[in-house]
């Protein structure tokens, strides 16, 4: 089966970033969120990244008009009749996304695989909302998406082999890196990334050590492009908070326990770089 239209649930930050590559990869893709005012901040979102593109001389001015016009706004889930492939890039609570996929798997067609960009949740769990679990997988892209190659592609008990092998030549076809994992909490990267996080937050907690000194001992001594309390207050917060929270849950193990600094800071209102304010002040 080839694909063709892709449908893409969310317009936020990882969501237009993820129309974003599919439109350049030649594919008609349908943003879709709640309102028109969503939808519409999600493609001015895309506009100015590829003008950002065209000024550095990465792409031509054609290219970026070309890729705008791959893009169709959606504000009714219906449109998802259309689609063979939806992305499911709506907020992390699985109460939404179940709900979500239950109602997808009314409206798509039979051949439709739905795949979720989850970056924690049991792509297993989503899949048993709907009657195709075999065609349910998760395909987690790296924030932000246009630049970051990896995408983790993750089976659900139920998905079938075909279904995996699509999603990984068209992860490739977006000139990104698909990397096979399987299903558990926080899949691979954030049952490591989000762990050093927590204990980067217990090294300021305890006093160790000021949030500027540990993310240049961990910039500078391990050779990382940003200091883990930089990267948290780029990712949220109280993402940080909620992916934490569901490795503990998920594990049972204390090891994954929040710090409570990490709870405070959550509600406090401090989630980082789109408040304003985190282990840093913009």
């Amino acid at each position: 089966m080839s694909m063709k239209t892709i449908m893409v649930i969310g317009a936020g930050q990882m969501g237009s970033g993820i129309a974003q590559v599919c439109a350049m990869a030649g594919f008609d893709v349908v943003l879709h969120d709640l309102t028109e005012e969503f939808v519409n901040r999600g493609i001015t979102s895309i506009e100015k990244q590829l003008q950002r593109q065209v000024e550095k001389e990465k792409i031509q001015p054609h290219e970026k008009d070309q890729t705008l016009q791959c893009i169709t706004p959606s504000i009714s889930l219906s449109n998802a009749a259309s689609a063979d492939l939806v992305i499911e890039a709506a907020v992390e609570k699985m109460e939404v996304k179940t709900a979500l996929f239950r109602e997808l798997d009314q409206l798509v067609p039979e051949h439709t695989i739905l795949a979720t960009n989850t970056s924690s949740l049991p792509i297993t769990e989503i899949a048993a909302a709907t009657k195709r679990p075999e065609k349910v997988i998760g395909m987690h892209f790296m924030n932000p998406v246009p630049v970051m190659k990896l995408v983790e592609i993750i089976r659900g008990l139920s998905t079938t082999d075909e279904v995996f092998q699509q999603i990984e030549e068209l992860t490739k076809t977006l000139k990104k890196v698909p990397v096979e994992v399987n299903d558990f909490p926080g899949f691979v990267s954030n049952r490591i990334l989000m762990p050093m996080i927590n204990e980067a937050i217990y090294t300021v907690y305890e006093g160790v050590a000021a949030p500027e000194a540990v993310d240049e001992v961990m910039r500078l001594g391990m050779n990382h492009p940003m200091g883990p309390l930089t990267l948290a207050d780029f990712i949220g917060l109280d993402t940080c908070l909620f992916i934490m929270e569901t490795l503990h849950e998920g594990f049972g193990d204390d090891k994954y326990r929040p710090c409570p600094l990490l709870r405070k800071y959550v509600k406090a209102g401090w989630l980082g770089k789109k408040t304003g304010k985190g282990f840093y002040t913009y």
